[in-house]
């Protein structure tokens, strides 16, 4: 409907009775906003010289830091989804990355591990991604760091579960 000639314009339809969620105060987009492009920095480091996807990376990384887990624990590990890790440790077994092996006990799970190869990407790609972190923090001083750590660690272990509706408390 249009406005009469020097009358306000009209708000649109049901605008006035919605709440404003601020993108640029609200935290999950903060942090999504701060996630995606610190890896994407980093990303841009291991794509050119390894060709690297950032899933693959993160189910190396997952598996440097704890060898011989399933593809469903890496799932577990990196909060990815299950097809997202299962694509990448296709990839990767076929690059020669990755080796996989059957548990010893139960002939049904395989356990997933860097290969000699893997290590030597790995190897090479966490100087890179310490090296971003560092230059991350620097505008931090050690007691916000320090605050920040504590913060993050409160929230995982204490706000996420009452978020997800299992009270810790």
């Amino acid at each position: 409907m249009a406005s009469l000639p020097g009358s306000p314009p009209s708000p649109r339809s049901g605008q006035e009775q919605h709440q404003i969620l601020e993108l640029e105060r609200f935290l999950p987009y903060r942090l999504s906003i701060l996630s995606n492009r610190v890896s994407q920095t980093i990303a841009n480091l291991y794509v050119a010289r390894f060709g690297l996807a950032v899933t693959e990376w993160r189910v190396m990384a997952v598996l440097g830091r704890y060898p011989d887990l399933s593809a469903n624990q890496v799932a577990e590990r990196t909060a990815m989804d299950k097809v997202a890790v299962s694509r990448a440790v296709a990839k990767l077994l076929e690059r020669g990355l990755l080796q996989r092996e059957i548990h010893g006990d139960d002939r049904r799970r395989s356990v997933l591990a860097l290969s000699d190869a893997g290590y030597g990407v790995y190897d090479e790609v966490v100087p890179m991604a310490l090296d971003c972190e560092r230059r991350l923090f620097e505008c931090l001083s050690d007691e916000e760091h320090a605050a920040l750590d504590a913060v993050i660690d409160k929230l995982l272990q204490e706000g996420l579960p009452r978020l997800e509706g299992h009270d810790a408390a």
